[in-house]
């Protein structure tokens, strides 16, 4: 069996510079992290390869250079293959252009049995990628999957979450899974495995390598939505000193609330 994750690379903090021009987060600058998300798809499929006989993992993400960090994170947690996707083209792709660079990279590399992604980033909170890369592909999928009741070499049953209820399916492989935090307890990095795996190597792709050269298919170009503005909020702070009594501190403070219509 062949299990493809998705993962991603996501600002490590809430101060990000967004480009002015494009409307669109600068992803080649400041801290970084893996996305909380992966982590269990990551988990889920490690479970996996030790329940069955034979299973081959890959992760690939999407993203600049540096992106390779995610992918070495994912080699010291256990995964076997590594793939990079980058492209100066890719940039500033929205959650369909992103799917959809995804589905023609996996196209190029092969599909697999099952594909797992989680259930969304921090940056985006879409939770849309999964469903589209799905689509894309023409794979039947569960999204916000917070069990795998059974698995064998042919399919997996799955309950997933609705809101108010949940539901069991059964799907045949090849499929597609999101899976949302509830599903496992992901394992820690492991020290060994990262000397083990310093020097694998990691397979790069690039626009040149997909099988639709088309290039307004991807990046802003391939993108179905636009950021119009990005701004910071206003705050309005306003200081002030009150002196006096108990009681007189009291009373004032009570007029102050009955302006604001607090009281």
């Amino acid at each position: 069996m062949n299990i493809i994750v998705c993962i991603k690379q996501v600002p490590g903090t809430t101060q990000v510079e967004i480009d002015e021009k494009t409307g669109v987060m600068k992803r080649d600058t400041g801290s970084a992290k893996m996305n909380p998300y992966d982590l269990y798809a990551i988990e889920t499929a490690l479970r996996i390869k030790e329940d069955l006989i034979d299973v081959q993992t890959t992760a690939i993400t999407m993203g600049p250079p540096q992106s390779e960090a995610v992918l070495r994170e994912a080699y010291m947690l256990g995964i076997d293959h590594g793939i990079l996707l980058t492209d100066r083209k890719f940039g500033g792709a929205d959650c369909l252009a992103t799917a959809y660079t995804l589905s023609q990279a996996i196209l190029k590399i092969g599909l697999p049995d099952l594909i797992i992604c989680g259930k969304q980033t921090t940056d985006g909170d879409t939770a849309q990628v999964g469903s589209e890369l799905a689509e894309f592909l023409g794979l039947p999928h569960i999204a916000c999957v917070l069990k795998i009741n059974s698995i064998t070499d042919r399919s997996l049953e799955g309950m997933m979450d609705l809101g108010d209820f949940t539901q069991t399916v059964e799907l045949t492989f090849p499929c597609l899974i999101t899976v949302d935090k509830d599903i496992c307890e992901p394992r820690l990095p492991s020290y060994r495995k990262k000397i083990a795996t310093r020097d694998r190597p990691i397979q790069t792709l690039t626009f040149s390598d997909l099988p639709d050269q088309n290039p307004v298919h991807y990046g802003l170009d391939g993108s179905a939505t636009r950021v119009m503005r990005v701004f910071p909020p206003v705050h309005h702070k306003q200081n002030q000193i009150l002196e006096g009594t108990p009681d007189t501190l009291a009373s004032e403070i009570s007029k102050i609330l009955i302006k604001m219509k607090v009281l």
